[in-house]
């Protein structure tokens, strides 16, 4: 086991860290400890894709003490999301321009019928990088990110 990984263990240990935290830290490494073993054979890296679409809620510390407490935990396979996506062409097409129409009043201007497969995937990646973290008045936390 790497220094890395049981510095990351430690920390779960103490709760300085979420499971969460933990879990993405530890992919994290073995990524790039895949990488360099691709790239020191002479193979490019390329970016692992994402396979999920996650979705936590944390209760804050006194929510948790008293019990009376929520948790949320979503994770969305991005096949499903992709699978979504290629459904829209089911739509019929007097509902498809209703909805153009509309995503269109509220400054959105995408048509489904124009998306190529390779821009569903690039929109998947780009999902990648997104990741976000609120901190509620109550000390909850909530987190959406791609893993």
């Amino acid at each position: 086991m790497s220094d890395n990984k049981r510095k990351i263990l430690e920390m779960l240990a103490q709760n300085k860290i979420t499971a969460d935290d933990a879990y993405r830290l530890l992919n994290a490494i073995d990524g790039g400890e895949g990488r360099r073993e691709n790239s020191s054979k002479g193979a490019t890296a390329v970016k692992d894709k994402a396979k999920y679409l996650r979705v936590t809620v944390l209760p804050g510390p006194e929510s948790d003490r008293s019990g009376k407490c929520d948790r949320v935990n979503i994770r969305v396979p991005m096949s499903l999301i992709r699978a979504g996506i290629k459904f829209t062409s089911l739509i019929p097409s007097e509902a498809r321009d209703k909805i153009n129409l509309a995503l269109h009043e509220k400054g959105i201007d995408i048509d489904e019928r124009n998306m190529k497969p390779e821009d569903i995937e690039e929109l998947i990646g780009a999902l990648g990088d997104l990741e976000i973290d609120v901190v509620g008045k109550n000390g909850e936390t909530v987190k959406v990110f791609v893993e």
